[in-house]
């Protein structure tokens, strides 16, 4: 006994291609929005990249949270670097590379409300979680081309500009 599919081929690429349709017309359909930022965070420069998804979005309002890594230049003051071998100063004592190596990344969690007027300026409010530490912030954002915009964000132990693209 053959299995046969109760719709016919045509037929089911009609039924396929109508319901990716609707799904694509869902606002629900899930928006990724990307931001690549310059960003001061906790006295440290450096790069922050961050994913995100609305979980609201109607009309102009949206909220959404987002994971990220801040790439950032360490300091660190009580080693030296000689012939390829990281030593404590205090001690002279050779200890791992990785105490010489000035570079550092933390994984990030926030979530913002915003707001966006049409075609126009956006402004809402975000939390972010780096660390132990949550911070609250501001954030604008203004369009410069179709899906990406020009957007800041500001708080206390917290600056970043860059850009935000919308999928």
């Amino acid at each position: 006994m053959k299995f046969r599919p109760s719709v016919p081929g045509a037929a089911s690429k009609a039924v396929l291609s109508a319901a990716l349709a609707i799904v694509a017309a869902t606002p629900a359909a899930a928006q990724v929005t990307a931001e690549a930022n310059v960003a001061r965070s906790e006295g440290d420069w450096g790069g922050e990249l961050a994913l995100g998804v609305p979980v609201i979005s109607d009309g102009g309002f949206s909220i959404t949270p987002a994971a990220g890594v801040f790439f950032h230049h360490r300091d660190h003051p009580g080693y030296v670097n000689q012939d390829s071998q990281c030593f404590n100063k205090d001690s002279g004592n050779q200890v791992s590379d990785g105490k010489c190596d000035n570079s550092g990344t933390k994984i990030f969690g926030k979530v913002e409300a915003m707001y966006r007027l049409p075609m126009s300026l956006g402004f809402g409010v975000g939390a972010r979680l780096i660390g132990d530490d949550l911070r609250a912030y501001g954030t604008v954002a203004m369009p410069i081309l179709p899906r990406i915009d020009v957007k800041g964000n500001f708080g206390d132990h917290y600056l970043a500009a860059g850009l935000q693209a919308r999928f």
